[in-house]
């Protein structure tokens, strides 16, 4: 492992790459300053008062979803400061500080990390970041439903000198060898509103011996100032952490992501994207607006993206009246198993105005949810060469765990599919299956660990699959997986998947289940739900 001065010189094992930090702010008078402030009455965070004015002061940011200000301050008159209880100060100034003092975090500045075995080469050791720790203990596996109070303790803000308090972000990417991974953070940072809240976390698997250029390295020669610092590389070179691997070392997305979501670190919003997206002007502020628009702490929105060909104008905003929803899934079988897969999932307007709509499943290219779900359902590490499996198993364990999956109203950022104009460059694109003859057998054993766990195989013996770290990449007990399989007709035993689950989603799910929606925006009550998909 290399960290610090030299970060990109070449390295035979795995390590942790970071981008030299230049970040310095005045910490002390900025946290001597809020606190005053604080004592004062005179700002007041919506996140001070209970679970249900907590709601509605969520649905007034709802009602603004669209100004050009998503700020979690607001000005109080001092005499309000009377209301609030000497309990509630304390936490209030406790969150504040927090959040305000802890961005950007950074596995650059960390001297520990964690060894672990690599999992389709035991007999490899790898060293990657910790996981990220909560300020507060989170309920152990899942099982109870987090409290509003538990899952608000989770989140990180960055003070601008304009004075307003703006939520971060953490994007984690994991690139194979891809091309077009420096042109997707150009685009993050690029095109956000408000960069500043951003970091970019990358899991580099690449093939430094054919000359591949690390993902988020500066220009050639590095960041000399002047003209250098105008390159986004360069630029937000502080919030930007690569760890590279070697491509021979690379055992599919669910490991890599895996180590992607050690790299979280206490951002309030987490957004998992593939390595070759572009995003819209302003993806920021309208990615916040429409998860805030869902008035639920416990969304996740998700979907298989559009394709990026005629997709925007010359000015980075979107063209498009329509986005995909997650609904069109059936079983498939190969030598690994028999298990449901995503197919081509139907675009259309969403019938939904002003809030994402409610589906079933998860997608992994792409997924925008607050910083606790990565931190409740984060990858498995024991997913060796797992493509067809990694969106059941989070999918189904965020259900588990009482999280819920939208649509987005809109598109936010586009994929670069190998077709039309992008073919022949993305055809030429490697994956991580060229060394598959490295790790012979080790994906069946993966996929009956994948199935096992969400009870999709019973008529595999459980003592059958990997039962190893099960309080971290298990089920929750918010939910039972039973309620999932009956509620949206899916058949274990019979590997069957009803046919008519688009035309419940695409038309009725959101207005049967949304009313469900616990009163604090603690997710959607799954047991005051009797509905059960049946075949027609």
């Amino acid at each position: 492992m290399i960290i610090g001065t030299n970060p990109y010189k070449s390295s035979k094992s795995p390590f942790i790459k970071a981008v030299p930090s230049n970040f310095f702010i005045s910490f002390p008078i900025l946290y001597t300053i809020l606190c005053y402030l604080i004592y004062l009455g005179l700002f007041h965070s919506p996140y001070l008062s209970n679970a249900n004015s907590n709601a509605n002061a969520n649905a007034n940011a709802n009602s603004n979803a669209n100004s050009n200000v998503i700020a979690s301050i607001n000005i109080k008159s001092p005499s309000s400061l009377f209301h609030a209880s000497k309990e509630e100060m304390t936490k209030e100034k406790s969150r504040m500080e927090r959040r305000i003092n802890n961005f950007p975090l950074s596995i650059r500045n960390e001297n520990e990390h964690e060894e672990i075995k690599h999992p389709g080469k035991t007999d490899v050791s790898m060293s990657v970041p910790k996981f990220w720790v909560p300020p507060i203990s989170l309920p152990h596996a899942g099982e109870r439903l987090m409290t509003r109070d538990e899952a608000l303790s989770i989140g990180s803000t960055v003070l601008k000198d304009d004075g307003v308090e703006y939520e971060t972000v953490f994007v984690m990417i994991a690139s194979y060898r891809d091309y077009q991974c420096p042109e997707t953070v150009r685009s993050i940072f690029e095109r956000a509103k408000h960069p500043e809240r951003v970091r970019v976390g990358i899991v580099d698997q690449m093939d430094e011996a054919s000359g591949e250029l690390p993902c988020g390295a500066p220009p050639v020669g590095g960041c000399r100032g002047g003209e250098d610092e105008q390159n986004v590389l360069c630029k937000y070179r502080n919030q930007i952490d690569t760890y590279e691997m070697e491509d021979e070392l690379a055992v599919g997305p669910c490991f890599a992501r895996h180590v992607g979501n050690r790299m979280y670190r206490g951002e309030y919003y987490a957004m998992q994207v593939d390595a070759h997206v572009t995003f819209v002007q302003d993806w920021d502020e309208d990615v916040i607006g429409q998860i805030k628009a869902t008035k639920n702490e416990m969304a996740v929105l998700t979907t298989y993206l559009s394709d990026v060909q005629g997709s925007l104008d010359a000015n980075g905003y979107s063209t498009r009246k329509t986005r995909p929803i997650m609904c069109n899934t059936q079983y498939e079988g190969n030598q690994q198993g028999t298990f449901l897969r995503h197919n081509s999932q139907p675009e259309a307007p969403s019938m939904v105005k002003g809030s994402p709509q409610l589906e079933p499943y998860w997608a992994a290219g792409f997924s925008f949810s607050r910083g606790h779900f990565v931190v409740n359902v984060p990858y498995d590490q024991y997913l060796p060469m797992i493509f067809l499996g990694e969106e059941m198993s989070i999918g189904l364990r965020g259900f588990t765990y009482g999280y819920d999956m939208y649509a987005n109203e809109k598109s936010i950022c586009f994929h670069s599919y190998a077709i039309g104009e992008n073919a022949k460059k993305r055809n030429k694109v490697k994956h991580f299956w060229e060394h598959s003859n490295m790790y012979k057998g080790v994906g069946k054993k993966a996929m009956n660990r994948v199935l096992g766990v969400v009870k999709m195989n019973p008529e595999v013996p459980e003592s059958a699959w990997d039962h190893t770290d099960l309080d971290k990449y298990g089920v929750g007990k918010v939910r039972d997986l039973q309620k999932f399989y009956k509620t949206f007709g899916i058949d274990v035993v019979k590997k069957r998947a009803a046919t008519n689950l688009c035309q419940f989603v695409q038309y009725q799910m959101h207005g049967l289940f949304s009313e469900h929606l616990r009163d604090d925006g603690m997710g959607v009550n799954y047991d005051n739900i009797s509905f059960e998909l049946k075949e027609k």
